[in-house]
């Protein structure tokens, strides 16, 4: 069963686990297991999502329950009126808080690689961040003789495809367990102490209006238990507050 957060007449919002796809892909073909699958199954309703979640990330995930909720929700996540809240383990210890301004080239969805007309050129894509707490651990991973680590809060302004990953790589503070745009030696050392081979990335927030009230929704995801988990390894409990 995937824990629901949130349901009403036209939306309903799930903790998304590490490791479950939003929706069937191409580049993960072997999967038999989708969230939108797994929903509509436990609801008894067609669900239509309205954002996407990276496989390896968890919290907070919005459906819509008829197409014209979601069309509407997807315009205001296009318009930037929806605001996402994330946190994330990352390699070394950034500034206490900054702005990571880079455009970024577009990444295709499976519909998207069809096209052979689709956009190419890089777009603006902006996150803020903010440094909550930081470890230094006595281990020689790369070639210093301790390594360093933070926990960052992070809001996307912009939703390019793997944004904060890609932004995180680019200021080199990459996530752990980012098997594509981290570094491997951290991540099998985090495996090999917390025993976690997860992405260390979480969407713990979305602030939104109701599409149809008008009301502000305030959607929250505690941690997942094992990300909390090397948060409590990391010495950093009590840091993130529900």
């Amino acid at each position: 069963m995937l824990p629901i957060l949130y349901r009403d007449e036209t939306l309903v919002a799930i903790h998304k686990p590490s490791g479950l796809l939003v929706h069937r892909s191409i580049i993960d073909a072997h999967e038999e297991r989708f969230a939108v699958q797994m929903l509509r199954d436990q609801i008894g309703q067609q669900v239509h999502p309205v954002h996407r979640l990276d496989k390896g990330t968890s919290g907070v995930l919005l459906f819509a329950l008829d197409r014209n909720t979601a069309a509407y929700v997807g315009r205001a996540f296009e318009r930037q009126e929806v605001t996402k809240t994330y946190v994330a383990v990352v390699r070394g210890q950034p500034a206490e808080a900054g702005v990571i301004d880079h455009p970024l080239a577009r990444r295709f969805d499976d519909f998207e690689r069809r096209s052979e007309h689709a956009e190419t050129a890089a777009q603006a894509a902006l996150t803020r961040f903010r440094r909550l707490a930081v470890a230094e651990l006595p281990y020689c991973v790369d070639r210093y003789p301790t390594s360093r680590y933070a926990l960052l809060e992070l809001e996307p302004e912009t939703g390019r495809r793997h944004q904060l990953r890609r932004h995180l790589k680019h200021v080199s503070h990459p996530i752990i367990g980012d098997a594509t745009y981290g570094k491997g030696r951290h991540n099998r050392h985090f495996t090999t102490l917390f025993g976690t081979p997860r992405l260390l990335l979480a969407c713990t927030r979305l602030r939104l209006a109701h599409p149809h009230t008008g009301k502000m929704l305030d959607l929250r995801a505690p941690l997942a238990e094992d990300f909390a988990s090397v948060l409590e390894g990391l010495g950093w409990t009590g840091v993130i507050h529900g």
